[in-house]
């Protein structure tokens, strides 16, 4: 008879692990949703900061605006938005782009960023 109730105990405790981890697994794969979706941001926001500069770059050593928009859609993306700015001595771009990722493409978050030089032409 001994032997049946270890036998009971351990049954009971696999099921309390079972229900234990019913209960968080949810949870984990929430937060590592969060996680991944963080990372996609950060790595949007990097590639709009870097698209930027170099549509900046180009902008400022004359080149064309399809060429701007071109070299900025090759880095940021083709969901990419441009809006070129100048005015007598300063060039600024900016780029727009939606995040895409778990969780975070749920919530339609669009990054940006901006770059401003002078002109190298007169």
């Amino acid at each position: 008879m001994h032997q049946g109730g270890k036998h009971r105990r351990r049954s009971g405790e696999r099921g309390a692990v079972t229900a234990e981890i019913a209960v968080a697994l949810p949870a984990l794969v929430l937060v590592f949703g969060i996680f991944v979706g963080a990372t996609a941001a950060g790595m949007t926001q990097l590639r709009l900061e870097e698209a930027a500069r170099a549509g900046a770059r180009e902008v400022m050593r004359g080149e064309t605006q399809q060429s701007v928009e071109g070299t900025v859609r090759r880095l940021a993306g083709a969901e990419a938005e441009v809006m070129l700015g100048s005015d007598a001595e300063w060039t600024s771009i900016e780029v727009t782009a939606p995040v895409r990722g778990p969780v975070v493409g749920l919530l339609e978050l669009t990054l940006s960023a901006t770059a401003s030089g002078r002109s190298e032409h007169g």
